[in-house]
């Protein structure tokens, strides 16, 4: 499929798509946990997703080799996202979808942050700065709210790193040679590196088995390939075909969905203050994503 200049119908539904995708999911890594330590479901998710990618690669015939220079960078990303993961995983064990994923997808704001610092081609502009105010502020509310069943400061905090996690590999992609390897390839490091590391430390965080259900099995056969493996190549198959900007402005999308259908599928009772800092969020997301429209002369 050739480079679109801007996004299209079926763009435009693929990335509803892949938003919900995501927040789905959110829901998911909260019911298989039902049946799984959070941590050791998160490897195995890891370990399944290094099956799928391989087969993905071989058939499309990419390399499963790294540039040299990349090596400890790659190192980096794949410990990064063992962290993230952890993070987010037990988060998720330890408050509801609708807190975690608020806070969680936040990560644009954290990465804008930094990328003003470190990419002197891409300061804030007045929008950005709007959008980071009102998204920032809708991370406090959330944190503030403390009324209602399962709130808990350590599922707050953690999903919090989980997204300064995520920033910080997103931000290695901008600053690194890792700019340079294959979407595919990046992938299947974090992967590789993060699936023998979770199922090590997974004790520590308890048994590893709780109570398996059926349920808990397909959760984490969905984990695997409509997420950690197929999900994600999609994502980078669309960046490559629509301009990033506009990609990136559908992340909005995403804690909307996640709030959602915590609400729908999970019975959670969210309070309006959380309502309110998801649209705070989401707003500040669309803002940061936002590109500025150039003046006609």
């Amino acid at each position: 499929m050739e480079r679109k200049t801007q996004i299209d119908t079926f763009g435009a539904l693929a990335l509803i798509a892949f938003a919900l995708n995501l927040a789905f999911n959110q829901v998911v890594i909260k019911v298989t946990n039902g049946g799984f330590n959070p941590v050791f479901a998160a490897g195995l998710r890891s370990l399944g997703a290094i099956v799928i990618l391989a087969i993905w690669m071989k058939l499309r015939g990419v390399s499963f080799s790294f540039p040299r220079p990349t090596w400890g960078w790659a190192v980096v990303s794949g410990l990064l996202f063992t962290f993230e993961f952890t993070c987010l995983f037990i988060a998720l064990d330890t408050t509801t979808v609708s807190r975690a994923s608020v806070i969680f997808y936040s990560m644009p704001v954290w990465l804008t942050i930094a990328v003003n610092f470190l990419l002197p081609d891409e300061r804030l502009t007045k929008l950005k700065i709007v959008g980071l105010g009102l998204a920032m502020a809708g991370v406090a509310v959330a944190l503030s709210e403390r009324s209602g069943g399962h709130v808990s400061w350590l599922g707050d905090l953690l999903a919090l790193t989980a997204a300064l996690c995520w920033a910080g590999i997103a931000l290695l992609v901008r600053v690194t040679p890792l700019e340079k390897v294959p979407p595919a390839q990046q992938l299947m490091c974090q992967v590789a590196i993060s699936g023998p590391i979770l199922v090590l430390i997974a004790p520590l965080f308890g048994p590893l088995i709780r109570d398996v259900q059926m349920i808990h099995l397909a959760g984490l056969g969905f984990q695997i390939i409509a997420v950690a493996s197929l999900g994600f190549l999609a994502w980078f198959w669309l960046m490559s075909v629509y301009p990033a900007s506009t990609v990136a402005s559908f992340s909005f999308l995403s804690p909307v969905f996640s709030v959602i259908l915590g609400w729908l599928l999970l019975s959670e009772d969210v309070a309006l203050s959380v309502w309110a800092a998801l649209i705070l969020v989401a707003l500040g997301i669309y803002l940061i994503n936002r590109k500025p429209r150039v003046a006609n002369h």
